[in-house]
């Protein structure tokens, strides 16, 4: 986290705001309040604290609201106290780290809130912006998801080019047992037939790969000793559906790559 706080910095010249040098004291202290513009769930608050005591060891943070709960609109988030030009250096920084990673939390709590009472649950993808993994994949848990694999070395999952390039589903799986027992394999499959050809071999998760809600529901009829994860074409308009065939997970690369983020204001008092 420090190392992406740095480069955010630099990236906006923090040391060097030629607008806050000419038109504020230099020793001019102050207090500054946070406000939720909009409706969302919080996420980022140990982040956006990183950034402006990066700028500022001596600012002081008063959070009000805690990663993982809503906000409504109007709702103080946080106070920051100390030193004015720190504040305003940091503030566009702190800001979109905490309104990106809000925007995952809140769409990620939609879709949780939409499978609610089913024992179908959200799960995330490598979908993420790159270097912000690691936060969006933090967001998705304050928002009430799981998380997939966070890189390509946390276990084997096999897709539709590597099923190709290794022949069938079978030597594929077999291919992955033999180079390390270990980790947990996941397979993709997109039809039915490829749903019965894995489910024989019992890896630990069988990928339903853009299927519909009824598909889906067939393939938890073949399915015993694998979890079954749907992913592809799922919103939250449909999303019940496919919790209500049985399905153990779903994923939804929508919560990290394309999240909108929550409207939040830093004001001085």
């Amino acid at each position: 986290m420090d190392a992406i706080i740095r480069r955010a910095l630099h990236e906006d010249r923090a040391d060097h705001d030629i607008t806050v040098a000419a038109t504020i004291d230099p020793h001019q202290q102050g207090e500054a309040v946070i406000v939720a513009k909009g409706a969302g769930v919080l996420s980022g608050a140990s982040v956006a604290e990183a950034v402006f005591h990066a700028v500022d060891s001596d600012l002081q943070c008063r959070w009000q609201r805690k990663d993982g709960e809503r906000l409504a609109q109007g709702d103080p988030v946080a106070t920051i106290s100390g030193g004015v030009p720190a504040i305003l250096a940091a503030e566009r920084t702190a800001l979109n780290f905490l309104q990106h990673l809000s925007g995952i939390a809140t769409a990620t709590d939609r879709f949780v809130r939409a499978v609610s009472g089913t024992k179908a649950a959200i799960y995330d993808t490598r979908k993420t912006v790159p270097g912000l993994r690691s936060l969006a994949k933090q967001a998705v848990v304050d928002g009430g998801g799981h998380n997939h694999r966070a890189d390509l070395a946390g276990g084997f999952l096999i897709k539709e080019n590597h099923i190709a390039a290794a022949g069938s589903i079978t030597a594929a799986i077999a291919r992955c047992r033999a180079y390390d027992p270990e980790p947990w394999i996941e397979v993709e499959c997109e039809t039915l037939a490829q749903v019965e050809e894995a489910a024989a071999l019992a890896p630990q998760l069988i990928l339903l790969d853009n299927m519909t809600p009824q598909q889906v529901a067939a393939a938890v009829s073949l399915v015993s000793e694998s979890q079954l994860e749907a992913s592809g074409g799922i919103t939250l308009e449909n999303v019940r559906h496919y919790a209500e065939s049985g399905v153990d997970r779903i994923a939804i690369g929508a919560i990290t790559h394309s999240a909108p983020v929550v409207d939040l204001s830093l004001l001085l008092q």
